[in-house]
This record gives structure tokens, sequence and C-alpha cells, in this order.
């Protein structure tokens, strides 16, 4: 398909795209995925450590040391993310830091420190959520509708 088009261009293009594919850097896309894989599951392993530490030593049930384990992993990667730690992660495991939870907390963060010269109110409260605002948003309307029919579900249906 890609040769296809490459035979419809105009000769400078093909030109151009040839010289483009020649010094092209071939991405190591299973190495990444397997760098991805294990970051992603190392994280979401220190979370299980979390939650059996909340469930032992604090009096949690599984179900109810969901939420303090999320916060703790935010809480865990802002810090690392303050002290330039998570970056070097991040750079390493790509997606693999990005896509638990603590990718949440590391946009949050990034964007509070990158506007921090123009001021708490107007640079770290009016940036910090610019790009996990999104997800919030996504997120919060997601459990309403959720809420929302489990609501309508169990009273009219009786379940």
């Amino acid at each position: 398909m890609a040769d296809k088009k490459k035979k419809n261009l105009p000769p400078q293009a093909q030109d151009y795209q040839q010289f483009q594919d020649q010094r092209e850097v071939k991405r190591p896309v299973v190495k990444n995925c397997i760098k991805a894989f294990f970051v992603g599951g190392f994280i979401c392993f220190i979370g299980q450590i979390i939650s059996t530490f909340y469930i032992y030593f604090f009096d949690f049930t599984e179900q109810t040391a969901g939420n303090p384990t999320t916060a703790t992993l935010i809480f865990i990667t802002m810090l690392l993310t303050g002290f330039g730690i998570y970056d070097r992660i991040g750079q390493f495991a790509g997606a693999g830091s990005a896509v638990p939870v603590t990718g949440f907390g590391n946009a949050v963060i990034s964007a509070a420190i990158e506007h921090r010269t123009e001021g708490f109110v107007l640079g770290v409260g009016g940036n910090m959520f610019k790009l996990a605002g999104s997800v919030i948003l996504f997120g919060v309307f997601s459990a309403f509708v959720v809420a929302l029919i489990k609501t309508i579900i169990i009273t009219w249906g009786g379940f």
C-alpha cells in the first residue's frame, strides 16, 4: 500500500521520500513494548503491595483498599516527578509509565511545575489540569452515567 502511494508522487517527492526512508531511525518496537510491559507491570505490582499493606495493617477490605491505594500511587508519582525521577522512568518505559494511574499523577504535577513561575493561582492552579482535565472530565461523566444506569436498573429492575 505504501509503495503504491510512492509511485503516484511526483519525481521530486519520490526522491525526498526515498531520502527520508534511508535516514529514518528505525524504532525498536518489540524492545519498547517489552520495556513498557515490565515497567507497567512493576508499577501495578507496587500498587498490589500497597493495597495488601492497607488490607493487613489498616483493616481495609479488598473492595475498600482501592481508593487509598490509588491515592498513594498518585502521591508517590508526584513526589518522584517533583524530584525528576519519574521523567527518567518515563523516558525508559514509554507507555508503561503512562498507562497506569501514575501517568495521571505525572501529568498533573508536570504541568504544575512547568507553570509555577506564573504564580500559584494563574500559573499552577490555572494550568495544572490542562492535560489531565479531559481525563477528570470524562472520568466523572462516565461515573455519573454508570451510576445513573445502575440506579435505574436497581430501581426498576428489582435486582
